[in-house]
């Protein structure tokens, strides 16, 4: 064979070799990444949601190690202002009364609020509490009144479930029908035995220094505490008892020196909206369609905090584009 032929021949063997080699796959640089999420994000929020925070700030970490938080736990009117009083920067504000948004930061500080979860109001109790074994949803206010029994709530003007307690006494004299049971079960709270916040309660019922506290129903399952469920008549817990509980209201501090908001008895619904100061308010958005979505809502079920599903948003315009497929009216 000539070398001419032989080398042509070769050259076309090779070129079938290659022209049926299988096709490379592509680098995976050469795939289109969409950028990750980075950098901080500042929360404010209720302290009944301080767990559910934790819990909430851990998972979406999991998936984006980029990013870190910053979280302060207060009293939900205490909260709002740091917003718009105190003018610091926040990238969340999440109460445990949505109307707290709304009083308080909409519109000046915040164009929308976003109903995402439930609680129910329940007391609280130790071990060592005195009547431990007695107390029961029909007696509690008899037990709460003896002498001795030390109980407490949180401050009203810092945070919802102290004006929810003040609530709950005006209902039970009603649903009891015991007359004069609101004034008496405020005669035997003293105010020594109210706090900032109800996570504040906490510890004096730790130390024995208290016996029961009208809490959450979710800080009471997160903290291992013995509690009393009240009748759903006043536990501000039900949609359907809703025209009962608004025969009572309580006076807050309002937005000026001088001025007042009134409570009326509604459900338990909490509220969080992005404020317009927010620094990352793309990183905040991500974060809420986490906490709108079904790995955000099953971590609010398991805290004792069920889920609105679907959320509801009443001006459901004015919420960013992302968010208005999330939610109800």
């Amino acid at each position: 064979m000539k070398k001419r032929t032989f080398w042509t021949l070769l050259v076309f063997v090779l070129a079938l070799i290659v022209g049926c080699s299988p096709t490379q796959p592509s680098s995976p640089t050469d795939v289109p990444q969409e950028p990750a999420l980075a950098g901080k994000l500042i929360i404010f929020h209720a302290g009944s949601l301080t767990v559910p925070i934790k819990e909430l700030t851990a998972s979406f970490q999991a998936q984006y190690p980029d990013v870190t938080f910053e979280t302060e736990a207060a009293g939900s009117r205490t909260t709002a202002r740091k917003v718009s009083e105190l003018g610091r920067e926040a990238d969340l504000v999440m109460s445990a009364d949505y109307t707290v948004i709304d009083n308080l930061l909409t519109p000046d500080f915040a164009d929308w609020n976003i109903r995402f979860a439930r609680n129910t109001m329940v007391i609280a109790y130790p071990d060592g509490a005195q009547y431990a074994g007695e107390i029961n949803d029909e007696n509690w206010y008899e037990i709460l009144t003896r002498a001795g029994v030390v109980y407490g709530h949180s401050d009203p003007n810092a945070d919802p479930c102290g004006y929810r307690t003040l609530l709950v006494w005006q209902l039970a004299e009603v649903h009891y029908g015991v007359e004069g049971l609101n004034a008496s079960l405020e005669e035997h709270c003293p105010p020594e035995n109210v706090r900032p916040k109800e996570t504040d309660l906490l510890a004096l019922m730790q130390s024995g220094d208290m016996d029961y506290a009208f809490e959450y129903r979710s800080i009471a399952v997160q903290h291992g505490l013995n509690f009393v469920e009240l009748p759903d008549e006043i536990n501000l817990s039900r949609v359907e008892h809703a025209g009962f509980y608004g025969q009572a209201t309580v006076e807050v501090s309002g937005t000026e020196p001088g001025a007042t908001i009134t409570q009326v008895g509604k459900p338990i619904v909490y509220g969080v909206t992005i404020p317009k100061n927010a620094p990352s308010p793309d990183l905040a958005l991500e974060f809420v369609k986490f906490l709108l979505g079904s790995e955000g809502q099953a971590i609010m079920e398991a805290q004792g905090q069920p889920p609105i599903v679907p959320p509801v948003a009443v001006n459901k315009g004015a919420l960013p584009a992302e968010l208005q497929t999330l939610v109800g009216q």
